[in-house]
């Protein structure tokens, strides 16, 4: 067994919507946002709130790691939302518009007040130019604080940037929220690809978020799990290669030898570390 989670498929599903709800028990994903927030109507609300905490006491959903997104800090649900989603107890609680640390302070407090169980972990979404800008100070300010959430839609319209193949005017953002999650520790998700039938675009933004550093990424729509699976996943090569380094480097330490090499590069610490990592992804997707 190993500690790592993966998620590398992270898939919204609209908490308002009583058939999604039940496909979602039999989908590939890894993780599962049930949403109270974009995707339900204001007048559904509450119908949604009792339907989705319902979700996550039926124990119906397997493996899946289940999460809640709740309304905004400064919504009129938000206080009920955090309450309800508190007591039926999820892997996580994901926050819209987290901007600063004072904001996870505030979810903090409220989940402890509700008496949250300690496995009910706070997922932050950075998705304004605030957030982006705060992020170090967002990623280290709890310990239940356990995931990055990137809210790339509403990013791109806080800043007037265009969306454009390549993320060009998002990558700075991009870049920083995955720097302040490897220094706090923390799992960080890429945000939605918006074309659903945009195949070969789907696959580049994938490549390109892995690229990047990030865990995995949210999705909106079921086709897009298989591939997204397939991405954030180390490739049979991958695996192979971080074996032959591992061997390598444990043969060479047993035999006193100062100098790895494998396939005609040295082999330093950095390299083993990194190969024990891909190995500890491929085990955790072999349990799933």
């Amino acid at each position: 067994m190993t500690d790592f989670r993966p998620r590398r498929s992270v898939l919204y599903m609209p908490g308002a919507n009583a058939r999604a709800l039940e496909k979602a028990k039999t989908l590939p994903a890894d993780a599962l946002i049930l949403d109270l927030e974009d995707a339900v109507a204001p007048d559904a609300k509450v119908e949604a709130r009792e339907r989705v905490c319902a979700a996550v006491t039926s124990g119906d959903y397997g493996k899946r790691e289940l999460t809640i997104r709740v309304n905004g800090l400064d919504t009129e649900w938000h206080t009920d939302d955090l309450k309800a989603a508190a007591a039926a107890g999820p892997d996580g609680i994901v926050v819209p518009k987290v901007n600063s640390a004072q904001d996870v302070y505030t979810v903090e407090t409220a989940l402890d007040g509700a008496a949250a169980p300690a496995h009910t972990a706070i997922w932050a979404m950075l998705e304004t130019p605030e957030a982006i800008l705060h992020a170090e100070e967002i990623a280290t300010a709890s310990e239940r604080l356990a995931v990055l959430v990137m809210g790339t839609n509403d990013l791109a319209k806080e800043l007037h940037a265009a969306h454009v193949p390549g993320r060009e005017p998002l990558l700075f953002g991009l870049s920083r929220c995955v720097a302040a999650a490897r220094l706090a520790d923390k799992v960080i998700l890429d945000g939605v690809f918006n074309d659903i039938k945009d195949e070969a675009g789907f696959a580049a933004e994938c490549l390109q978020g892995s690229r990047l550093g990030f865990d995995g990424k949210t999705l909106i729509h079921p086709t897009q799990l298989d591939p997204c699976n397939s991405a954030f996943a180390p490739d049979p090569d991958e695996i192979e290669l971080s074996e032959r380094v591992i061997d390598a480097f444990e043969t060479a330490q047993a035999e006193g030898k100062g100098v790895v090499t494998v396939d005609g590069r040295m082999i330093e610490n950095l390299h083993v570390e990194q190969a024990r990592r891909v190995l500890s992804i491929a085990a955790a997707i072999a349990e799933l």
